[in-house]
């Protein structure tokens, strides 16, 4: 029977002793390779060639079912035809009103039209603005399918199937390229246009004795002496452009509207035909105040456009500056 010091001796000696010897490391072309047991980064070939075909028959399978799933879907899309029209639609049916010539882009949330009369560096910016907006209405080529299908129309001669009415602003002047939109003179002109809805159909304001108590009066005045001239001009989304405010209403001088007052109703429904480009309002300010921020509101009127100062629906607003 061992003593205590033998115990003590034993006990000592298996703590400290040599622990086993570790394999020794292997070179990077042995992990690559190793030809002791013919295995390429640790396994062998059978080993990676099963793998490979597990992950090449779940991609694939994968690829597949993602493959069906786009088919099925693009199958419910038109190229042309929303899915989801008007009340359906997240647009609604309220369209909203847009104005160009827009603020640079590093100041993309300002809504003014800022420049001195006289210097042209300072015009400069809101001409070429236009000049690139107006470029798909004075060259049909730089539309898509635009071209032969461009139709004349008129408030008695709608647009046949296939082809998309033209908008001739070659002569609006003053509001034209070659007089500078009048922007050197101090009597800028600005572009307004509809916002595209698929479907959506105006209800006219084509009554004098039946309009709306919020009209401005020289809108009612002009709907009456069109009535009287060419009633068939009537079915219009009529446009109006006031000051905000009384001061700005004082401010904002003579207003003039071209080619009409509004947007002809031979342009309507919209229905995302090749070549199509929106009708355009030039509104040329003939004397504003010059040296002080003038409020400007534009509406377009139809039965059935709301407007709402505070969400910006049927009305579009900006401010007039020139120094």
């Amino acid at each position: 029977m061992p003593t205590i010091t033998e115990d003590c001796i034993d006990g000592f000696q298996q703590y400290y002793s040599r622990p086993p010897e570790r394999p020794k490391k292997k070179s990077l072309k042995q992990m690559v390779y190793d030809s002791e047991d013919n295995s390429y980064f640790g396994r062998s070939m059978d080993s990676w060639a099963k793998i490979g075909i597990f992950y090449v028959a779940f991609y694939g399978v994968l690829a597949a079912l993602v493959a069906i799933c786009m088919w099925a879907f693009f199958q419910t899309l038109d190229p042309r035809i929303p899915k989801w029209t008007l009340d359906r639609s997240l647009i609604g049916t309220n369209p909203g009103l847009g104005f160009r010539p827009l603020p640079p882009v590093d100041n993309v949330e300002s809504t003014l039209i800022w420049y001195k009369g006289t210097q042209h560096e300072n015009y400069k910016h809101w001409t070429d603005s236009l000049n690139d907006f107006l470029a798909v209405y004075k060259v049909p080529g730089l539309t898509p399918g635009r071209g032969q299908n461009i139709y004349n129309c008129d408030y008695n001669q709608p647009p046949p199937k296939g082809q998309v009415c033209d908008v001739d602003i070659k002569t609006w002047s003053p509001c034209t390229k070659e007089n500078n939109y009048s922007y050197h003179k101090s009597a800028p002109c600005i572009f307004l246009k509809l916002n595209k809805i698929y479907g959506w159909v105006p209800e006219y304001y084509n009554n004098s004795r039946d309009l709306p108590e919020s009209m401005p009066v020289s809108l009612k005045t002009y709907i009456g002496e069109v009535e009287k001239s060419n009633p068939e001009k009537l079915n219009t989304i009529w446009v109006s452009c006031e000051g905000e405010n009384p001061a700005d209403q004082e401010n904002i001088g003579a207003v003039n509207y071209l080619p009409i007052r509004g947007f002809p109703g031979y342009f309507y429904p919209y229905q995302n035909s090749e070549g199509y480009l929106s009708p355009l309002v030039a509104v040329h300010f003939q004397r504003p105040k010059r040296g002080i921020i003038i409020n400007v509101e534009c509406k377009a009127w139809a039965r059935n456009i709301i407007h709402d100062r505070k969400e910006r629906i049927g009305s579009v607003h900006y401010e007039l500056l020139i120094d």
